[in-house]
Formats: C-alpha cells, structure tokens, sequence
C-alpha cells in the first residue's frame, strides 16, 4: 500500500519586487521508507502562464516565474504521487512589492534663447531587481517668469516630455515628479534651463495709403516692425521696399516704422513687399508673409473748350485745354476733337494734338454762316489719363 507524503513550499526571494524572477520549490518528505518519483505541479496566482509541471529529481522540483504583478500570490505545489507513494499539497505566498524608479530631467538646448522652444523630457527607468516599463504621469514644475506646473503622460518608452517656449529670461529650477503606478513606486528628479535675452523674432507687416490711388498721386508705404512675443523692445534697423521687383534705398526705421512715398507709379496693379533688417542682435529679420498690392488708376481730366473768331465772316478757330482732376497730377497727351453741329446736322470735325501745356489749338478750322452752334470739345484720353469731353452753345457772326 502506497506511503504518504508530505510537501513543503519555499520561495526565493520571498518577498520580491515587481519584474524579478521568482524561484518555487517543493520538497516531498515520504512517511516511510523509500523516496518518492513522479512529479510536483506549480500553481501561482497571477502568473502567466499560472501553472508548470516538473519532475521530482532526488526529493524536491523546482519552477521559476516571472512577471509577478505587485501584491500577494498564493503558491501551490501539489505532489502528483507514484506507485509507492500518495500525492501530497503544499501552500505558501509571495508577496511582491512596487519596484523603486529614479527620474532624471534633461533639457535642451539649454542655454536656450528668448522665446526659443525648449523640449524637457524625464526619463524613468526601474531600479535592480525591478524590471519592466514604468507608465502614469510626470509633473514638471518650472520656476520663473513663464514657467508653472504642467502633467505630461509617460510614454511606452518611460519617458514624459513637455515642450515650452514661455520662459522668460534666466535661469529657471525644474523638478520632474513621478507619479508611481500599480508596479513602481514614485520618484523625482531636478534640472535647471537657463534662458539667455538672444535675438527677438520680428513681424513685419506693410500698409499703403491711399490705396485705390491715381497717377501722379503720392502713396505712402508704411511699414511696421514689431517684436514677437514673449520678445519685447522696438526693433531697430532699416527697410526695404520692393515694387514690381525694384528695390528702393534702405529706410531707416523710427520708433518701430519706416515710410517710403512716390508719385510715379502708372496706372494698374503694383506688387509691393517690404524687407526689415536689423542693426542689433536684439532683433532677427523678417519680411512681409504676403505681398501688398497697389491699384493705381487712371486720371480723371476735365475738358474746355472755344470757338474763337477774329471779325464776323472771318473763318472759325478752335482751341481745347485739357487738365487733370486733383489728386491727379501730370500733363495729358492724346488728341482732341472739335464737333461742331446746327440742329442735327454735324457741320465739322477736326482733330488736333495736345501741346505740352495741355492745349490743343485747330486754327482756321472752318466758315460757317452766321447763327448758333453746338461745340463738342471731346479728349481722346491716354494710357494714363481718362477721356472727357465739353459741350456748349457758340455763335458765329
């Protein structure tokens, strides 16, 4: 008749940490004479897989398991038995407690400039025996003008990071905390960033004035240099203004601005930007983001015109003064037409040419019999001035 059996568990180490290799073993103590063969099967809570089976070799099995979770696992070694003796069970627990972590803080660049993003990453790691990929969150509490406490979530590779670019300048103490999770326990780390003044980023932006314009007209290009934030200060330095891809001289800038006026632009569109550049390492250059564009239009003209006549019967002179309308400026070229009509009937028509004063003269133009006419003194108009035209009654004697 088979003998019993008596099983007893150990577990080293005892207790352990989370990631940390377990050893269990069983010792099988016969009640009787002999020594028991066969098996031992392992069970462990929580393990994975939860169970192995091994051979008995003299009296006592053992099985490794790793990737305990933190807590108490219940260990059961039960004897499978053989031909001479019974089987047997044995009970025990290993407790398994969170893992120790270190947090290190790392910034850069560091030194940084005013303004400049600056990435800051913690990087937990488990401390021996430990093993395994801590997660949770990190709380980065940043000193100084633009600092404050900001969370970020520990990625799958232990490592949390925040981007900043509000700090302002000196030198800032950061502290990393880690949270902890079910597996590790909590940690802190410290590191400082220094945040030197460096050169400001700069907004250019470019206005004009008026704009619809006409030829001959002055239009002012204002442009306006700004510090970006967190920069401050008033930029200083010169600009230059590109029209239709002609540059014109550098402009000095005066409390942050620089003006440019011209009265020589023709009449259509005109693509206009405006380039800053800076005489201080306080301040980067910069230009404008989308081009201005400057409509000039024609000008408006206002037409006069005579019927000039030396003595009655004598023939017909005709004289047209072309002027532009203010704020139009410049002298209109072109021709003008002398219309002149009784009734319905058109009686003559004649060009001539406008002189550089803006008059044009058709002398002796023609004779007509003494009553009342209709003129139409008509401007024909030019690439830069608009046509315009007059209409009076005159008599011939």
């Amino acid at each position: 008749m088979p003998s019993p059996t008596i099983t007893l568990v150990t577990i080293t180490p005892n207790p352990a940490v989370v990631g940390q290799s377990v050893t269990v073993t069983a010792t099988v103590i016969p009640v009787g004479a002999g020594t028991p063969t066969g098996t031992v099967t392992f069970t462990v809570t929580g393990a994975t897989p939860p169970s192995q089976t091994v051979n008995l070799t003299g009296n006592t099995a053992s099985a490794t398991f790793t990737n305990l979770g933190a807590g108490v696992h219940t260990v059961t070694a039960t004897y499978n038995g053989d031909a001479n003796f019974t089987s047997s069970t044995g009970f025990n627990s290993v407790i398994v407690i969170q893992g120790l972590t270190t947090t290190t803080v790392v910034s850069s660049p560091d030194p940084s400039q005013l303004g400049q993003t600056v990435n800051i990453t913690a990087t937990v790691a488990p401390v021996g025996p430990a093993m395994g990929t801590p997660t949770g969150t990190v709380t980065f509490v940043i000193t100084g003008v633009g600092g404050g406490t900001f969370v970020q979530p520990v990625t799958g590779s232990g490592q949390a990071t925040l981007s900043i670019s509000t700090l302002g300048v000196g030198t800032h103490a950061i502290t990393a905390i880690y949270s902890g999770d079910t597996s590790f326990l909590p940690s802190a780390g410290s590191d400082t960033q220094t945040v030197t003044p460096g050169p400001s980023a700069t907004t250019t932006t470019l206005t004009s004035s008026p704009n619809p314009s006409m030829v001959g007209q002055p239009v002012t290009f204002t442009a306006t240099v700004t510090s970006n934030t967190p920069g401050s200060g008033t930029p200083t330095g010169t600009v230059v203004f590109t029209i239709d891809g002609t540059p014109t001289a550098p402009v000095t800038l005066v409390n942050g601005v620089a003006t440019y006026t011209t009265s020589t632009l023709s009449a259509g569109p005109h693509t206009v930007t405006a380039a800053y550049t800076s005489d201080s390492p306080d301040f980067t250059n910069s230009a404008t983001t989308t081009p201005l564009t400057q409509t000039v239009n024609k000008v408006n003209t206002l037409t006069t015109g005579f019927a000039v006549q030396l003595g009655a019967g004598q023939p017909v002179s005709f004289v047209g003064f072309v002027q532009p309308v203010p704020p139009g400026a410049g002298t209109p070229t072109g021709t003008v037409t002398f219309t002149l009509s009784q009734g319905a009937t058109t009686v003559f028509s004649g060009s001539a040419p406008l002189d550089p004063s803006g008059f044009a003269v058709l002398l002796n133009g023609t004779t007509q019999p003494a009553g009342t006419y209709k003129l139409v003194t008509a401007y024909s108009g030019d690439a830069t001035f608009n046509p315009s035209s007059d209409n009076r009654d005159v008599i011939i004697l």
